[in-house]
């Protein structure tokens, strides 16, 4: 598997687990608060606990979302190419 293979499936899995972990952090920040999240945080009108907790929530998840289906990928590519990704290569 060459170098665009890990591409396509780093990049894919990385943008999966964002589109789902968005839709996951906006249902449980809607249940928790009772309302929906801000739409947009730098409004003036928002106050800012109220957009530092939804920056805070969101971000982490999705972050931790995306490191965990990009480790995934690279464990499935490297079990099917029998090397890691070139760009997860240690060097030296």
């Amino acid at each position: 598997m060459g170098k665009l293979v890990w591409k396509i499936m780093g990049t894919g899995a990385a943008e999966g687990a964002d589109v789902v972990a968005r839709k996951l952090v906006t249902a449980g920040w809607t249940v928790a608060v009772g309302k929906p999240p801000p739409g947009h945080p730098s409004e003036s009108q928002m106050s800012w606990p109220r957009a530092i907790g939804w920056a805070a929530a969101s971000g982490a998840f999705v972050g931790v979302a995306r490191l965990l289906a990009t480790r995934k990928a690279a464990a499935y590519f490297t079990k099917s190419a029998g090397h890691p990704p070139m760009e997860l290569q240690k060097v030296g």
